[in-house]
């Protein structure tokens, strides 16, 4: 399977984003403690290796592969959803 297509399968997995969504709000209330990229950065690496090691384990596709091409999904969903995050705070 072309990187590409894993790509593009990665960015529309509803439970991908999900699990950013949830990394992006965690990372929001535990900032004051922790650095706040300190958590986003763990998290887009635990999400990268979760879903191919637990979901796609009877994929076409090879794990090191998939988590190779999720990390870099999981930065642009990342991106696109802090982005989110930062239109909101400036407009509310």
């Amino acid at each position: 399977m072309p990187y590409l297509d894993i790509y593009f399968t990665q960015i529309i997995d509803p439970f991908r984003i999900g699990l950013l969504i949830a990394l992006v709000l965690t990372a929001a209330n535990t900032a004051q403690a922790l650095n706040r990229w300190i958590p986003i950065a763990l998290g887009i690496v635990f999400v990268a290796v979760l879903i191919p090691l637990s979901i796609g384990a009877n994929s076409a596709v090879d794990t090191p592969t998939s988590v190779l091409v999720g990390l870099a999904s999981n930065a642009t969903i990342l991106a696109v959803l802090l982005g989110a995050k930062a239109l909101y705070s400036r407009l509310a």
